[in-house]
């Protein structure tokens, strides 16, 4: 091999070497990408759970304010009724 081959060789590895290094800050910065993705992913996820659950605990008063009310409204009802066609 003469001293030509080997400075072409030797450039050669070191754009291989450059081109590896920018590769692999290539694939770092696309990672961080998407770990903050996933952080946002997992923070909106928290907050769809948190507002379920409020949902929830809505129903779940707004059924037992019905059991409470329903009853007394018929009873309001019935009893206007009567005061009218009495």
């Amino acid at each position: 091999m003469n001293d030509e081959n080997s400075q072409l060789l030797l450039t050669a590895l070191k754009e291989i070497s450059d081109n590896q290094k920018l590769q692999l800050a290539l694939q770092r910065e696309q990672f961080a990408v998407i770990q903050r993705q996933a952080d946002r992913h997992a923070l909106i996820q928290d907050r769809a759970e948190n507002i379920q659950a409020k949902g929830a605990q809505i129903v779940a008063v707004a059924r037992r304010t019905l059991f409470v009310i329903l009853p007394i409204v018929t009873f309001l009802i019935i009893y206007f009724s009567w005061l009218l066609f009495r």
